[in-house]
């Protein structure tokens, strides 16, 4: 059967890169005894993937793993013996069983939430309330991306769902699909440059506190969480 892992990432493993994070997992997988699936081949590995990779210096309250398994006592079991096997600064918050018919949590994301605030002393001089409404009523919210083949033109615009900001906190939901996935330091960066100021250099503290699927059409899209797919 497919399990679908939810875990926060915070504190200093922050600062610890997706592919350490898969390998920590796989230790962690090992010590808890999970009945994990492995595959086939001269070189067996467990069956495992990853929503949206985090950006390194990034928490988060919603990270998402999915891995198939032969057996489980119950989904509980499986969040107590991880999280005895794991480390502060991974939590595993709940795991639910996968229909059949369900993509894989990479394929899945549609959008993810985030939560953006300023480090101290680092936060220009801009009255957000105001300047935020005109920033959004744009047409086009341009930047420079760059690329491998160069620097291209994005337009933000279309991939910002939700925008708001209240007393010094920044929340959005955005684009987080492989075709879109819009980062929260573009936004504001270009919000700070519609004002006329600068943002320094890693001036943001950026949690992601969601990661969802859309359920609905692209005209009329519906955005549920990763973990609302499957059932206990």
């Amino acid at each position: 059967m497919k399990l679908r892992v939810k875990f926060r990432k915070y504190g200093p493993v922050r600062f610890i890169g997706h592919l350490d994070v898969m390998r920590f997992f796989q230790k962690a997988i090992r010590r808890a005894e999970i009945d994990i699936a492995y595959s086939s081949g001269f070189s067996p590995h467990q069956i495992m993937s990853f929503a949206a990779p985090l950006g390194v210096g990034l928490e988060s309250n919603g990270e998402y793993m999915d891995i198939e398994v032969h057996s489980i006592i119950s989904c509980n079991d499986v969040v107590e013996r991880l999280n005895k096997a794991s480390v502060p600064g991974i939590e595993v918050i709940s795991a639910v069983i996968l229909p059949d018919d369900a993509g894989n949590a990479m394929a899945s994301v549609a959008a993810a939430s985030y939560t953006v605030t300023f480090r101290e002393g680092r936060m220009p001089k801009v009255d957000f309330a105001v300047e935020l409404p005109k920033f959004i009523a744009q047409e086009e919210i341009l930047i420079t991306k760059e690329t491998k083949r160069g620097t291209r033109e994005v337009n933000l615009k279309q991939g910002i769902y939700e925008l708001n900001y209240e007393d010094g906190i920044f929340t959005m939901l955005v684009d987080a699909s492989s075709a879109g996935n819009i980062k929260p330091i573009q936004i504001i960066g270009a919000l700070v440059e519609y004002c006329g100021e600068t943002l320094q250099e890693n001036a943001l503290l950026v949690t992601r506190e969601e990661v969802y699927t859309n359920i609905g059409t692209e005209d009329a899209p519906k955005y549920v969480s990763l973990e609302e797919i499957g059932h206990e």
